[in-house]
């Protein structure tokens, strides 16, 4: 029987987390009653009790929460921004080439941002066989639910008497100072981060983030890119998939609203392409991706305990 800890299990993610871990009868959850869940001294006895934990916390917490493990056995799966470009922790997107190995063997796992998950699924395997090159200048749009923004925006987007401009699509991180960038450039393999364009709208989950290429930027046609992403994601256990276009004349960012899964599609012509991916900000954008990871962990297959809704 595994123990697992969820530090933070009262945030948005920790309680996806707790939901998805809820009647697994491989698990035995260590929880923590109200008044001590930010007890330091009962959090760190709780983490060495631990064989795998989920830091579900601001940055500087979670940083707290990994030095408060020091000298214990427990294996970290870190959901903040804390630890994602730092090399000594492993970054959890298991799809990648030789990533699900480097995964299995650490103890220290960085869970992927939302927004870097659509992007970095799209970039990093053209970036890795060599048809886009590292130094590319590339922009990217991105749009997900409001529940990305955690339980203030929760509560601000679902009040009753909410401001107006909220029923309205909001861009922000329009300073190019998104946390997310830096993540975005190094595990896709670029040299620079793109020129990013994240969107708030007021639906309650899900993503759709497109990366437009021209053929300047691209060796490679569209069919080329869709073999190249239908081969990458092949694998047995991969939350991600490729779903060749259909013609659809409109794509829906909460199509996948619900799932741990993601879809890749391409769509465009010879002169302009679209790459898109399309998940659920909750599921393989946070706690779907973090359940993964720990799946692997376990050394079980990594869709257990995780819904796998494919769009249409």
């Amino acid at each position: 029987m595994t123990k697992v800890f969820i530090d933070g299990s009262a945030g948005t993610t920790g309680l996806r987390i707790n939901e998805r871990l809820a009647g697994r009868s491989d698990i035995e959850l260590i929880a923590l009653s109200e008044e001590l869940r930010k007890n330091e001294e009962a959090r760190k006895e709780a983490l060495y009790s631990a064989d795998i934990a989920f830091l579900c916390l601001p940055d500087d917490a979670a940083k707290e929460a990994a030095a408060l493990s020091e000298g214990s056995k427990v294996k970290l799966i870190d959901t903040s921004t804390a630890h994602r470009v730092n090399d000594s922790w492993v970054y959890g997107f298991p799809e990648l080439k030789g990533q699900r190995d480097k995964i299995k063997e650490s103890s220290r796992i960085a869970n992927p941002g939302c927004h870097a998950s659509g992007f970095i699924s799209l970039a990093a395997p053209l970036v890795q066989l060599g048809v886009l090159d590292s130094g590319a200048s590339l922009s990217c749009f991105s749009l997900t639910g409001y529940s990305g923004g955690g339980k203030k925006m929760i509560a601000n987007y679902e009040a009753d008497e909410r401001d107006a401009l909220l029923d309205s699509p909001g861009l922000y991180g329009v300073g190019q100072q998104h946390k997310h960038l830096p993540e975005m450039a190094k595990i896709s393999g670029l040299k620079n981060p793109p020129a990013f364009c994240p969107v708030v709208a007021p639906y309650y989950s899900g993503m759709l983030v497109t990366v437009p290429l021209t053929g300047d930027d691209i060796s490679a046609g569209i069919e080329e890119i869709e073999r190249i992403y239908s081969e990458y994601y092949s694998g047995e256990n991969s939350l991600v998939s490729f779903k060749k276009y259909s013609g659809e004349s409109t794509l829906y960012a909460g199509s996948l609203s619900g799932s741990d899964c993601m879809e890749i599609t391409v769509t465009g012509n010879a002169d302009r392409i679209l790459l898109i991916s399309r998940f659920d900000n909750l599921g393989k954008g946070a706690s779907g991706s973090a359940i993964q990871n720990m799946n692997i962990l376990m050394g079980v297959d990594d869709k257990v305990g995780l819904v796998c809704r494919r769009d249409g």
